[in-house]
């Protein structure tokens, strides 16, 4: 029997791509085996969103190489389709970018039994979205669900919309049946992802987010839970519809990416500081709480040092429970990459620092609002001696005397830092 391993980067919405693709693998009889060893194939599912991204990337390519010359390496995702003939250089016997990869098993034996190299990158633009389906990830309790493909939105700073392409969104029909055949499969929760989910259903006619969330949770899954949001979703209507789900988990990722309003004019951000800031009320007010989480950037072209303390004191003033922080990277294409006033790496990464230290302030604060309270916790591996799991706000609970796979009501007793440490109570 081949076997094939699987290396993937980036966000979730790679990793259903990945797990899409593994499982056309499996059906066509290949054994999955780990990326570490020794496989007949290596699939490499890349990122661009940073050049850390395209530097992990093409590490991967080339431990696959060392581990087995003889190997046949594809190299899939947004690096593949910005690249595509240029990757050929890799050796890689096929490139396959943010189509076909429902035929990647197809488009791979063709290129080895012609003895060729195949590069299935095309204009993606206004394309159908691609109708791949998954068993389920993430172990046996959590499953990611893409339901959306592609941006528009052309931050000024990002690659992603050149290599994701235009907006497409996945049916209701069809959410609403990966999401029984995911419950009924034994997943507990679902993640629903896309590249910007925000925009679902713009593409269809007479339906939104809301709606797709509704779909996802007729389902009858125990738990639902949302990707990255742009904070303009977070109406009073939208949030009225969603509360109405007694399946949704209150944690909501709000991208911010700055909270000063100049630099989110030079980014192209479609809303203000203020504006963040009253979407972030209006969830508080509706999941009282709930855990809001971000992203943010620091050393945008042009940023003064007041333009990052007013992102400071809104990190402070929202009270994030987590935020993710990453030094900007110029990104060739993009208008930020020819922007004046490009800040110097050592001023961009200090900045992360300060930021990444005010978010473990916020986070210790968030926290101590959840200590004490009796959370569903669902359970899902083991690490150091506790097991690991997660409360509806995505908080980490390590624990005893409990099972993976299982939900059980925990006590939070303890933040380390990184993780509660709670007492089981049913």
């Amino acid at each position: 029997m081949p076997t094939v391993a699987f290396q993937t980067l980036g966000c979730k919405v790679n990793q259903y791509d990945t797990q899409a693709m593994l499982e056309c693998f499996e059906r066509a009889g290949y054994k999955p085996v780990h990326f570490d060893g020794p496989a007949d194939v290596y699939v490499v599912n890349t990122c661009t969103v940073t050049d850390t991204g395209d530097r992990k990337s093409m590490n991967a390519v080339r431990r696959a190489q060392r581990r087995n010359p003889d190997a046949e390496i594809v190299i899939a995702g947004c690096l593949a389709q910005r690249d595509g003939e240029k990757l050929l250089s890799t050796g890689a016997r096929l490139v396959i970018g943010a189509n076909h990869r429902a035929e990647v098993v197809d488009l791979l034996e063709t290129a080895v039994r012609e003895h060729r190299q195949i590069v299935a990158v095309g204009n993606i633009l206004r394309v159908p979205f691609e109708p791949l389906q998954v068993s389920g990830d993430e172990g046996h309790t959590r499953a990611v669900m893409k339901i959306q493909e592609g941006c528009d939105r052309y931050c000024t700073y990002c690659i992603i919309p050149y290599v994701r392409g235009g907006i497409r969104s996945r049916a209701l029909e069809d959410i609403r049946a990966e999401a029984l055949r995911l419950r009924e499969a034994g997943y507990r929760e679902l993640v629903l992802t896309g590249i910007h989910l925000t925009s679902y259903g713009r593409d269809l006619e007479g339906a939104d987010l809301a709606d797709a969330v509704e779909a996802a949770a007729s389902s009858g899954v125990e738990r639902l839970r949302l990707g990255s949001l742009e904070p303009v979703i977070a109406s009073e209507v939208f949030i009225g519809r969603i509360r109405q789900i007694p399946s949704l988990c209150p944690q909501f990722h709000l991208a911010l990416q700055s909270g000063s309003d100049a630099v989110l004019k030079r980014m192209r951000r479609r809303y203000t500081a203020q504006e963040f800031r009253e979407a972030a009320d209006r969830l508080y007010a509706a999941f009282p709480g709930c855990a809001i989480t971000t992203d943010i950037i620091t050393g945008f072209p042009g940023e003064t040092e007041a333009d990052f303390e007013q992102t400071c004191a809104l990190v402070r003033g929202v009270r994030f429970a987590r935020i993710h922080v990453f030094p900007y990277s110029a990104r060739k294409g993009t208008p930020a990459a020819a922007m004046p006033d490009q800040l110097p790496r050592a001023v961009r990464e200090e900045r992360a620092r300060t930021l990444i230290h005010v978010g473990r302030e916020t986070a210790a604060a968030w926290a101590e609002t959840q200590l004490g309270r009796v959370r569903p916790v669902l359970v899902e591996d083991q690490e150091d001696g506790f097991y690991r799991g997660y409360t509806p706000e995505y908080a980490p609970v390590l624990m005893t005397g409990v099972q993976p796979g299982t939900l059980v009501d925990v006590r939070l007793d303890e933040w380390t830092g990184t993780a509660f440490r709670g007492t089981c109570v049913s």
